[in-house]
């Protein structure tokens, strides 16, 4: 191997280099200038095959990559937010969108000639890109005029990287051995195996496309060599997609396999139908040389068509995943503790926030229905009850523990300002979710302790009890509501409430003592009985800062005490008129 070899090579390694930052560059600002919604109106508006199908498309146009968007995809199906059916429409979908990028890399070959033409040289556009990519990533303080500048500058990235390669491999249309080579892939069994190895080892589909762009610049490549090395570089796209699917479950590993089999009947169907008629009709222009154009419109077609013939027999693919992957055993387990958590999701803040909300969500119900299993517990002693809180107190323990670690690695990604206000409101209402859990436990042993002991509360006792847990369950309905709504105006009624529970607390403990003194009620009974009136009073306090962070969360604005204080004495507030309202409705 010579010097001029070793040259080549390492000037080649190095355009596909800049190629692939340029692409990745170009694709997260469109994803940073789209506002990271791409990811939500996917799942949300893929109720059809076919509209999956076009959204599949548009999508991938946009940020650039196929294997991103069915690695999502994989996510959605994994996470149970979207269903199988409605991902293999926009797999098919994504198939077509990254041809665009054929479409983007074919500017790099326009150029003028002279005079005012030379103006339309790649060089020129690139330049005139790259020098207002620099201006609005360094010069401009709003985060979309950064991902304008990203953009711009992958963009002028890309155009250098593919004159890099093609400025490499030129030369090469001398070489005999190069020509011979290229001949050899109108073999349509060598054109497909190569079209697989040259994507499985870059990762990417647009970047196997673009080597053979630069490649036909050679003049060696003829449409019986393009045809089946891009039939190839559709299945070689599957490599990430694949990898993307270990550790997922089984909804998450048919997902994947349904791109792989997309392409790989996408193969059989190019195969069969054009080189079978070609035995009849012979086609002319196998022998035509193809150029970067000729490239990107066949590349388009192929897919196109290929795709096209495929939606109509998306329930069929669902059907033979469903075969080639079964259902395991404990799926049915599987599907009741699903992680909601996907790390792939990180790289897209809206989505991972989305799923923070159902997690949240989820707890939050867990510790709603505990605290009225433990209340239930106290009227009547149930032992299966009291294992079924148990059994949701750890539960409510996991999730706080995987909220919190995947909070903070979301923490750890570039964030807009909205995002990290919504992580920081997440950060602070997990504890406050977690102790009223702990609460509720700590009441169901009141209960069990009491029946072991055969002890209970005297009517009037009982009956103080319960007007503070009614006004406690309906705090804790407010609370639900709110978080899961975001709503600031049921937010607003839970402080008034919070402070007149805490004043029923007060006088339920003073008419206890009363009570103490004039029976021969046991100190235990009563020590019972304040730590359930503590437990009581306890939750509301952390519904009552619940609420502060929803509703102060607008405001980047995360001071509890300092809300409170400000509530309390602002005329404008409905904060008395509540009060006044909830000390009607709960009295004793």
């Amino acid at each position: 191997m010579g010097i001029s070899t070793i040259v080549t090579v390492l000037t080649l390694l190095s355009g596909v280099a800049l190629f692939l930052y340029g692409m990745q560059l170009m694709g997260e600002g469109l994803k940073q200038v789209a506002g990271n919604k791409l990811e939500l109106i996917l799942y949300k508006l893929t109720s059809t095959p076919l509209k999956g199908f076009l959204l599949g498309t548009v999508v991938t146009a946009l940020i650039q990559s196929s294997g991103a968007t069915t690695v999502m995809v994989v996510g959605f199906v994994n996470s149970g937010l979207m269903k199988l059916s409605q991902a293999i429409g926009i797999i098919m979908g994504a198939n077509i969108g990254t041809s665009i990028t054929g479409w983007i890399i074919c500017l790099s070959y326009i150029d003028g000639q002279q005079g005012l033409a030379s103006l339309l040289s790649t060089a020129t556009i690139s330049a005139v890109v790259a020098i207002l990519g620099i201006v609005f990533r360094m010069f401009m303080k709003k985060d979309i005029f950064h991902a304008t500048g990203n953009i711009m500058l992958g963009f002028a990235i890309l155009m250098v990287g593919m004159q890099t390669m093609s400025g490499a491999v030129s030369p090469l249309s001398q070489s005999p051995a190069f020509t011979s080579l290229l001949t050899s892939f109108t073999n349509p069994v060598m054109g497909i195996l190569f079209g697989i190895l040259i994507t499985a080892v870059l990762q990417s589909a647009s970047a196997a496309c673009g080597v053979l762009q630069a490649l036909s610049v050679t003049g060696g490549i003829t449409f019986a060599s393009a045809f089946p090395m891009l039939m190839g570089v559709g299945i070689g796209a599957a490599t990430p997609v694949l990898l993307s699917a270990i550790g997922t479950g089984t909804n998450g590993k048919r997902t994947a396999l349904v791109y792989l089999l997309n392409d790989l009947f996408a193969m059989l169907l190019g195969s069969i139908l054009f080189y079978g008629t070609n035995l009849v009709f012979h086609y002319p222009f196998l022998d035509t040389v193809m150029n970067p154009f000729s490239i990107a419109a066949l590349n388009s077609m192929y897919r196109f068509a290929a795709m096209l013939l495929l939606l109509p027999f998306v329930k069929g693919i669902e059907r033979l995943t469903k075969v080639l992957i079964p259902n395991r055993e404990d799926d049915e387990e599987d599907s009741d503790t699903l992680d909601l958590l996907e790390d792939r999701f990180l790289n897209y803040p809206d989505l991972a926030l989305a799923q923070c909300q159902r997690a949240m969500d989820s707890m939050a119900e867990n510790v709603v229905k505990n605290l009225a299993r433990a209340m239930d517990l106290l009227d009547h002693f149930d032992e299966r009850k009291f294992s079924k809180i148990q059994e949701k107190e750890s539960r409510i323990d996991k999730y706080q523990d995987k909220l919190d670690t995947y909070l903070m690695q979301m923490l750890k990604r570039e964030l807009s300002n909205a995002q990290s206000t919504e992580v920081s409101k997440f950060l602070h209402c997990i504890p406050d979710f977690e102790r009223i859990g702990d609460y509720s436990y700590e009441m169901a042993k009141v209960a069990r302790d009491q029946y072991e002991k055969k002890q209970s509360f005297s009517g009037s006792a009982w009956k103080d009890l319960q007007v503070v847990m009614h006004a406690v369950t309906e705090i804790m309905d407010l609370t639900m509501d709110s978080f899961s709504t975001s709503d600031r105006l049921v937010a607003q009624r839970i402080e008034p409430l919070r402070v007149w529970i805490s004043m029923l607390c007060t006088e339920v403990r003073h008419r206890r003592i009363s009570r103490l003194k004039d029976t021969r009620s046991g100190i235990e009974e009563g020590f019972d009985y304040n730590e359930l009136v503590n437990e009581l009073e306890r939750t509301a306090d952390h519904c009552s800062n619940i609420a502060v962070y929803i509703i102060e969360t607008a405001n980047n604005d995360l001071d509890v005490h300092d809300y409170v204080s400000r509530t309390k004495k602002d005329r404008r507030s409905r904060y008395k008129e509540y009060l006044t309202e909830y000390r009607q409705k709960y009295s004793i």
